[in-house]
């Protein structure tokens, strides 16, 4: 359940001021860039902003600077609400992204594999034939 709260001005407020890490990162997760998954960013859910959010893969992506190393029970925190609401979450220092963005693609791409979708079922057969049993 994605629940939008109060929290959607703040995150129209941080998607207009990204970091260079989220800038950088969102260039290459938009418009179903990865494997064709739909990436949101600055995405409100319960009383949280995350950095992005694949909501049919149930992933979130955060981001953390200087600042989160002194929130480490926060982050904490936030990632067990989250992952209790059924979200996957992951995390990448800003500097990761900066200097190694294929690699943190890499690490989103094997994680999100995982929680893709079944595959469709076939066609079902024409009217009269029937599988062997």
């Amino acid at each position: 359940m994605i629940v939008r709260t109060t929290r959607t001005p703040i995150a129209r407020r941080l998607r207009a001021q990204p970091t260079q890490a989220e800038t950088l990162l969102w260039r290459r997760l938009r418009n179903r860039q990865l494997d064709g998954w739909k990436f949101k960013r600055q995405f409100p859910i319960d009383r949280f902003v995350v950095d992005f959010c694949c909501t049919e893969a149930r992933l979130v992506v955060e981001l953390d600077g200087g600042q989160h190393g002194q929130q480490t029970e926060q982050d904490a925190a936030r990632t067990e609400v989250l992952s209790a609401m059924g979200y996957l979450v992951i995390r990448f220092w800003n500097n990761d992204v900066l200097s190694n963005i294929d690699g943190v693609l890499e690490t989103i791409a094997r994680t999100i594999r995982p929680h893709a979708f079944d595959p469709p079922h076939p066609s079902p057969l024409p009217d009269g034939e029937r599988e062997p049993r």
